[in-house]
């Protein structure tokens, strides 16, 4: 990874949640977007000694609801899931 590089991340889904409205919308996941981002944290997370982890695994915690909550399943994206849920998770209407 690249300096920063959870700093970048840890940003960009906080920038992508102050966005208005119930749901996130399509700019929130254009490259790089909320899931490259959440994919650095994915990779930060297997790579950090334990308490680091589990730091860093709070917060992911609450990105992943946060996403969860601000988005809908994409039925069509299921293959995806090997990649990452949220990958397989799409803007709401």
């Amino acid at each position: 990874m690249w300096p920063n590089a959870v700093a970048d991340a840890l940003s960009l889904a906080e920038w992508a949640f102050e966005q208005p409205g119930r749901y996130l919308d399509a700019t929130a996941f254009e490259s790089p977007g909320l899931g490259d981002a959440r994919d650095d944290l994915e990779w930060a997370m297997r790579h950090l000694p334990p308490g680091a982890r589990r730091d860093l695994g709070r917060l992911v915690t609450r990105i992943d609801a946060e996403i969860e909550r601000r988005t809908l399943p994409d039925p069509h994206l299921t293959e995806l899931t090997a990649s990452g849920w949220w990958w397989t998770r799409m803007p709401g209407l």
